[in-house]
């Protein structure tokens, strides 16, 4: 093995146990990683990219076995190595990112002390400097006001924030490899910018390396000297970023090429003849008790919006500007502290729960966590049926049938409506959520980042199920999403949010075109790929 090499795997293969059957994960992978390099590891859901790195952190699960090969990190043959060995790699020569920050963050503990005892682990308990490197490390993942931050649980934070605490925790032993598995997929564009910047600033002043696990071909083709891209656990094609971005060979790396969503803003092809608006915000502040402190923080300040049938209206942002929580006082989640909202054209802000349960069949919601949000008890076909059942709509033959429908519609075969949560990707997981937000045929989504896990090819069949289902009933659309790539195709209406404050509204066109706003230029420029985008002038 050259000394310079941290990572060679030699015809690697891995397989899965279940229901008594074997089924490869990984096929024959051979590739290397040099210190000082980044590596992407690009493909869709099912490729096999979090095998690889769970993998090569020797985290594989007890229904997974290395078939064949060898995978060494830094000399250690991590597939044949015991689980002390395999232990001393993570932390100070492995570093890990893991895509699902509210899984990952235990929610009984503060953010300050899950940062410290990682650092506590690395450098061992009695550390007198642990408190200023908690607020250090906070801060070079570009979390604002670290202190308050660290006196906080994972719940007060916006998805985004938690992701970052996450790459701090990553961070907190000095390792010479980090694995990072979608390690931007909940952040914004400009904190995407930020983050992956500051990590290849340790790759570059340190010598460490970089393994980027995505589905973002854009994001990889920016940030990494070499990609891999692999299709059903098998190596489909291995380059540089600037041969995959220019001249990929592969057929199905061209596709994913294609499928990601270009920065061009949606043309109808017939204008919307514009309805009373379904929904309406008027003048909307929210305010939150600062924890140990007589202060409040203030997650929205005067928030006015319109939501028309047959439209979609995007609110865009960084992480902590307020999108979401506009959405949960839509959804009757929240009161507003300040200001009403409407619902064809009733007051909706006081009622209770009970009184709001009916409108709940006309307005539904598509969380940011599909992991979260799915019982784990369920079935995938108990979670569709779930808002039916529960509104007494349909049983017995009907209520099967319409899963079997609902789970087509969102691009899954119908044999998984058996599969429990956990034996989904990331990627199939959202959509089961997409299909149970349909279910009840609401008058208006709300769209939470709806699909920000899942790959590019995925992502345009679910971008086109939506833009179909709206076109067939008028269905109006608010949609939170960090991706303007994602936004651009689909909204009419654009309202840009920065630390509850509105700051840019007005027609998609308008505001990607020709934006007044400084704030939503720099959103703009920090787009991944952004680079073989051509925005168009507004007409």
């Amino acid at each position: 093995m050259n000394p310079s090499t941290l990572i060679e795997a030699r015809d690697l293969s891995v397989s899965y146990s279940c229901a008594g059957q074997r089924t490869e994960a990984v096929s024959q992978l051979s590739f290397n990683l040099n210190l000082g390099e980044t590596l992407a590891i690009v493909g869709e859901s099912g490729s096999g990219k979090s095998t690889l790195a769970n993998a090569l952190l020797g985290l594989l699960p007890e229904n997974a076995r290395i078939d064949q090969g060898h995978l060494w990190v830094e000399g250690v043959d991590v597939a044949q190595a015991d689980e002390r060995s395999r232990r001393r790699l993570r932390g100070r020569i492995v570093g890990f990112v893991p895509q699902d920050p509210m899984v990952s963050l235990n929610p009984t503990l503060r953010i300050g002390q899950q940062v410290a005892e990682a650092l506590k682990l690395a450098r061992g308990q009695h550390y007198p400097e642990v408190d200023s490197d908690v607020l250090a490390l906070l801060a070079q993942v570009g979390l604002d006001e670290p202190p308050l931050r660290a006196r906080q649980y994972p719940h007060e934070l916006s998805g985004g924030m938690r992701q970052r605490v996450l790459i701090a925790i990553a961070l907190a032993g000095e390792p010479r490899l980090i694995v990072a598995d979608e390690p931007t997929s909940a952040l914004d564009a400009t904190v995407q910018r930020r983050i992956l910047d500051h990590l290849q600033q340790l790759v570059a002043e340190r010598g460490i390396s970089l393994v980027i696990i995505t589905h973002d071909l854009g994001m990889a083709c920016d940030r990494a000297d070499r990609l891999l891209v692999m299709k059903q656990g098998k190596l489909i094609e291995h380059a540089s970023a600037r041969e995959i971005l220019w001249s990929a060979r592969h057929p199905y790396t061209r596709s994913l090429l294609n499928a990601a969503p270009a920065l061009v803003p949606r043309r109808r092809p017939h204008a919307v003849a514009r309805q009373a608006p379904l929904l309406r915000l008027s003048h909307i502040g929210k305010h939150f008790a600062l924890p140990g402190q007589h202060t409040h923080f203030t997650a929205l300040d005067d928030l006015n919006l319109e939501v028309h049938p047959g439209e979609t209206l995007a609110i865009v942002g960084e992480s902590g500007s307020g999108k979401s929580t506009a959405l949960r006082i839509a959804l009757g989640l929240e009161k507003p502290s300040q200001g009403h909202v409407e619902f064809a054209g009733a007051n909706i802000s006081g009622l209770s729960w009970r009184q709001f349960r009916p409108l709940r069949r006309r307005i539904q919601l598509v969380q940011q966590n599909p992991f979260a949000a799915l019982d784990p008890r369920f079935t995938v076909f108990d979670s569709i049926v779930e808002p039916l059942v529960s509104f007494g709509l349909l049983r017995g033959h009907a209520l099967e049938c319409k899963a079997r429908e609902l789970i087509t519609r969102v691009h899954l075969p119908v044999h998984l409506l058996d599969r429990l949560p956990r034996e989904l990707s990331g990627g199939q997981r959202q959509r089961v959520a997409i299909a149970r937000a349909l279910a009840l045929e609401p008058d208006v989504l709300l769209l939470d980042e709806p699909v920000s896990a899942l790959d590019v090819s995925v992502q345009a069949q679910i971008l086109a199920l939506l833009d179909e289902l709206q076109r067939e009933s008028g269905m109006a659309y608010v949609l939170v999403s960090h991706d303007l790539a994602v936004v651009a195709s689909m909204a009419d209406q654009v309202l840009v949010l920065r630390r509850g404050q509105v700051v840019e509204q007005g027609p998609a066109v308008q505001v990607f075109g020709q934006p007044a706003s400084v704030y939503t230029q720099a959103l703009i420029e920090a787009v991944p790929g952004h680079s073989r985008s051509v925005l168009p002038v507004a007409v």
